[in-house]
């Protein structure tokens, strides 16, 4: 397994299991638990995706069956910051603790900067979870590069992650790049765009080189762009072959065919117009 070292010196596994549209119930506990037995040592969560109880089943079964311990773990979510005060951005943390049963989260996120600044208020609540050890590191979701500025103006805590839309057809050259130039690692949500990148024909073709799935293409391609990637699935076979990526690489020829597919497309909402459906 890679790992990524955060700017606060944690070390996050740079391949996880993402949850985005995975309905609460038994199947997301049972495929969460089987991520774990497969390797996966990072799962992601959020408020908004309304699952984070079952998420915490599949990891209370996972530990009491001897697959892993908490500590092998890093869990992920995230506070939907929809006009949060202070005070309520705790309570959010509170509660999403709750739902998922534990003791502790390795990462708290923003969700979406909104189109104000109120992120501000709610960063500086996570900076007071991480200053009293309740959360191991602290980030950001769909930061642009001014929010990004704009936050490290107002703060005091450099988020260690921004988790943005990224994907061979929207590389995010600019974000990446501010990222980088500030010791903030990113992180690709909807790394196979809801699997309509899988038929792309530049994809299959390498695919069919290297012997692999498109989806071990694209994922690959992320971790050797730097990029912290989380595959969603439903499928136990998908869910092990998207673990499969340590024994090949992709030469830096073909990566070069991969960045040539950006069109800036985002498959998702644009966080300059995102307002959380006010």
């Amino acid at each position: 397994m890679m790992h990524f070292t955060l700017n606060n010196g944690v070390k996050m596994p740079g391949l996880g299991y993402g949850t985005f549209r995975s309905e609460e119930g038994s199947d997301l506990a049972k495929n969460v638990k089987h991520a774990i037995k497969v390797g996966y040592r990072s799962i992601d969560t959020a408020f908004i995706y309304q699952n984070e109880t079952s998420v915490g089943q599949g990891i209370k079964e996972a530990i009491e069956e001897g697959l892993v311990t908490r500590e092998e773990l890093f869990i992920t979510t995230k506070v939907w910051n929809d006009g949060l005060s202070f005070d309520e951005t705790i309570q959010a943390y509170e509660d999403s603790l709750k739902r998922l049963g534990l003791d502790y989260i390795d990462l708290y996120l923003i969700h979406w900067p909104g189109l104000d600044e109120n992120y501000v208020t709610v960063w500086k609540a996570l900076e007071q979870l991480y200053k009293e050890e309740r959360v191991r590191a602290i980030g950001v979701c769909n930061f642009e590069v001014p929010h990004l500025k704009h936050l490290l103006a107002h703060t005091d805590i450099v988020p260690v992650i921004n988790q943005i839309e990224l994907s061979p057809k929207l590389t995010q050259e600019e974000v990446r790049a501010f990222c980088k130039e500030h010791n903030i690692v990113v992180e690709a949500w909807s790394p196979l765009m809801n699997g309509e990148l899988l038929t792309n024909e530049t994809i299959i073709e390498l695919a069919e080189k290297y012997e692999r799935t498109p989806a071990q293409i694209i994922l690959r391609w992320d971790l050797q762009s730097d990029v912290v990637t989380i595959p969603k699935s439903m499928t136990p076979k998908r869910i092990e072959e998207n673990f499969d990526l340590f024994n090949f690489t992709i030469s830096e020829d073909d990566m070069k065919k991969i960045d040539a597919l950006n069109e800036d497309f985002h498959y998702g909402p644009k966080p300059t117009v995102f307002d959380f459906g006010r």
